[in-house]
């Protein structure tokens, strides 16, 4: 999520990096097609899709940030409201000083997990069964702070949360409990000053090994390796200059990125040697894309509108090819 008034500005701080995203040359083929909206939103509600995590049938989970809000939108654009965060009577939450739900992850027993952001006690991860109810707050983060991308990795028994505000990655038990910071570096926080967004750290998704972190501020998409020991290794820099980077998602095994550019109404395909190509934009229907998830050869890509304040949605597109690298 991008803080809401003074995007613009990050954006061009990441463009000053000098990386050029490249459209796809006439005739190239398109990695991405067949783009569609399965389902609209109410912007005057808070109805805005921030993050999202599938079903294995295909429906998509979406938390509705200003809502506080976790949907739930089947293939064919059936929507229900799984559940509703508690209201937080006086909210103060870093960056947007309102509450908010952010980021989002499923198990594999359709246990859904959320971040929620308040500026108060009630700032942390909550849970909720497969099928909505009540949500239990299972850990505190810092009040502070602004949790954000949010992902588990089952095997260690973990959940992961980037805290824009703070510039780190917190580490979870999946049972709740107490909150670690697990990595703390100059790369995951944000810009220091204007025309800084105040977004450092911002998506999460666990892949081969290593928590992947996407920093708006800065415009990179970071790698942080996991040890055998569940200790980060070293930050590394894996593509840059992609301004007003939001979330992303794999479309295969190997190190190729699909990544929402918020402000620029873009999803990119980050090629495993850093270069990136347009493969979606706003003439396909996108909205302040915010996040990206991959079920097979469907790509789907939710829209807040934040700044164009023009239908949030939710996007469905096909994956030409797989894509392995």
């Amino acid at each position: 999520m991008p803080r809401l008034p003074r995007l613009a500005g990050a954006a061009a701080a990441a463009l000053a990096l000098g990386v050029i995203v490249a459209a796809p040359a006439a005739g190239q083929d398109q990695p991405v097609t067949a783009p569609h909206i399965v389902a609209h939103f109410d912007l005057a509600a808070g109805q805005t899709p921030e993050n999202i995590a599938l079903e294995r049938d295909g429906s998509a989970d979406l938390t509705l940030a200003f809502a506080r809000q976790v949907a739930r939108v089947t293939r064919d654009g059936h929507t229900r409201i799984l559940a509703t965060l508690p209201a937080e009577p006086n909210p103060n939450a870093p960056l947007v000083r309102r509450a908010a739900v952010t980021g989002i992850a499923r198990a594999h027993d359709g246990t859904l997990y959320v971040n929620y952001v308040t500026g108060t006690s009630r700032t942390g991860i909550w849970r909720l069964g497969p099928d909505g109810g009540a949500p239990v707050q299972i850990a505190r983060l810092p009040h502070d702070g602004f949790p954000n991308g949010l992902a588990l990795d089952e095997r260690q028994g973990v959940l992961y949360t980037a805290d824009s505000a703070l510039g780190t990655v917190w580490r979870v038990p999946l049972s709740g409990g107490t909150a670690t910071p697990w990595c703390r570096a100059a790369a995951l926080g944000p810009l220091p000053s204007p025309p800084a967004a105040g977004f450092g750290a911002n998506g999460l998704k666990v892949h081969r090994g290593a928590v992947w972190v996407s920093n708006t501020d800065r415009g990179t998409l970071l790698r942080i390796p996991v040890g055998e020991d569940g200790s980060a290794g070293p930050v590394e820099t894996r593509a840059s200059g992609l301004a007003g980077i939001d979330d992303f998602g794999f479309p295969g095994h190997g190190s190729s990125v699909l990544v929402a550019l918020d402000p620029d109404n873009q999803v990119v395909l980050v090629h495993s040697d850093g270069s990136s190509t347009v493969v979606l934009d706003r003439q396909d229907g996108l909205s302040n894309p915010t996040s990206v998830a991959v079920l097979g050869r469907t790509v789907y890509v939710p829209s807040a509108g934040y700044f164009t304040r023009q239908d949030p949605n939710l996007l469905l597109a096909r994956l030409q090819h797989p894509i392995g690298r």
